[in-house]
């Protein structure tokens, strides 16, 4: 085949997987098999020219299916980000992406502790409205105005009254409400899909009327919670 024949099938394959934003999930079914074997020596053929020659044919054509496993092993190795982000541009809501990225997985800790405050105070509220949420938690934390992580901002006393003594009521995290409020922690974290500006750092149940309210700028209501801006 030789190096323009591989350079060609390369150049085919990174045109296929980047040609649309879409593609994460196109190119994650790519049929590897079918390209290697597409390319593969026809052993019952005879060779033409000389053995030396037929030997280099072969070989390019390894070096090829080497490299076509190599790009899909990759492209299927994207992180979580890239393929959300390219979900998103393709036009994909953000209920989608959660329902997408619901798991159970085991998180870092900062990220759990930002699902937490997701689960606990929202999980009864409409996908923006917990994005929301982990929104605010993130602003405080990079603020300066409270504490510098979001599991400290979260356990700060008297910020969020599912906190007891800095400890977290226990969580069945086999629940889909709990696979949800990990996927919006990690699209929150990732910043993919637009939420509250950076100086929402305040909100509140609209059922209750705190003394802070009327002191500071109502930003929007998302659900049952209110948000809030200096």
């Amino acid at each position: 085949m030789g190096r323009r024949g591989i350079a060609a099938v390369m150049g085919i394959l990174l045109v296929a997987m980047g040609s649309a934003p879409a593609n994460a999930q196109s190119a994650a079914a790519l049929k590897v098999d079918s390209v290697v074997r597409s390319i593969d020596v026809d052993a019952s053929a005879q060779p033409l020219g000389t053995a030396s020659a037929a030997a280099t044919a072969e070989t390019a054509q390894t070096a090829v299916a080497t490299a076509v496993r190599t790009v899909a092993s990759t492209f299927g190795q994207k992180s979580f980000a890239t393929e959300a982000a390219w979900l998103y541009r393709g036009g994909w809501p953000l209920q989608a992406l959660v329902d997408k990225f619901a798991t159970t997985e085991q998180l870092d800790e900062q990220m759990s502790c930002l699902a937490t405050a997701v689960y606990f105070e929202a999980r009864g509220e409409s996908v923006d409205g917990q994005l929301a949420v982990a929104r605010v938690v993130m602003n405080r934390a990079s603020s300066g105005k409270y504490p510098p992580s979001w599991c400290a901002t979260v356990k700060q006393p008297w910020q969020f009254s599912f906190v007891r003594n800095g400890q977290f009521p226990h969580i069945d995290t086999q629940t889909a409400a709990w696979a949800r409020a990990e996927a919006v922690a990690k699209l929150a974290a990732n910043n993919i899909v637009p939420s509250l500006s950076n100086d929402v750092l305040w909100y509140h149940a609209d059922y209750v009327a705190p003394a802070w309210g009327p002191r500071l700028v109502r930003v929007s209501k998302i659900g049952a919670h209110i948000f809030y801006r200096a």
